[in-house]
Formats: C-alpha cells, structure tokens, sequence
C-alpha cells in the first residue's frame, strides 16, 4: 500500500464545482452580477460589523476603578442614642434585628458596619463587629462605653 492509495474511512462529499463546462453556461448557476458571482467570494457575517462599531474598552472596562470590596454601612452616633438603652450591647446583628442598617441581597452573614461620630452621646454602650472612626470611638469612651476591636 502506497500513501497515494490511502481512502478515508467516511467519505466527504466535496463542494460543488460549477462553472466548468457543459450544463450550467454563462453565469455557471451564480445569478447576474453582485458580490455571491464574483469568484473567491466572502460574506462577512453580520454580527463582525456590529462588533466593530462598539467603542473599545479601555483600561478595567465598565467600573473597573470601582472597589470590589463591600464598602460598610455607615450608621451614626446620635443613631444609636436613639435606638438603644444604655448599657446596650450593639452589633451589626443587632443594628440589622433594629432596623438600622439594612442587609445586602442574598447576604447570609451580617454586613460590616462602620460607626461614624456624627451627633452626640450621652448614653453608656458597648460595641462590638464593627468598624468605628476616631471621632466616634473618642465619644463613646467619653459617655463611659467600650469599643471592641474588630
């Protein structure tokens, strides 16, 4: 067996071939004229002009500089003086069970809060989970209240 005598296991039918000779005359079958009579033709297929008329995206895309970190809830000071006794004990559970805060969708866990020193404090409290800026954890100390460390 020599590498010329080689068959396929299947055979493949091949393209017709028009435009030879004997049958088909003039236009070969192909119609009159156009881009579908010219030999080697090629039909760009539709969704490529699409394609290159949306604007590139650059750098990260759409909201690519956006932090894909959970940004906390913010809740304020003269918040909790309203919502809570004192003595209370407050976490981010709690602030959510109050209606402080409100849980993300689909969130199982509860959200990361970040206690600002926006108002003022009279009442004792005692935090815990949650994140708290210098000037709110300078107020609660002040009303006699404790801030652990997340």
């Amino acid at each position: 067996m020599q590498l010329n005598e080689l068959k396929r296991a299947t055979a493949q039918k091949a393209p017709k071939r028009v435009g030879r000779g004997g049958g088909r005359g003039k236009t070969s079958g192909r119609g009159t004229k156009g881009q579908n009579a010219r030999s080697g033709h090629k039909k760009r297929p539709d969704i490529r002009e699409i394609l290159k008329k949306l604007p590139k995206m650059r750098g990260r895309g759409i909201g690519g500089l956006m932090s894909i970190q959970a940004k906390p809830l913010v809740v304020n000071v003269a918040s909790l003086e309203m919502a809570f006794a004192a003595g209370d004990t407050i976490t981010p559970a709690v602030l959510v069970e109050r209606g402080l805060v409100r849980t993300r969708k689909n969130a199982s866990k509860a959200p990361v809060v970040k206690i600002l020193g926006d108002g003022e404090l009279t009442k004792k409290f005692i935090l815990s989970g949650c994140v708290v800026s210098a000037s709110a954890k300078e107020k609660i100390e002040k009303a006699g209240g404790s801030v652990a460390i997340k």
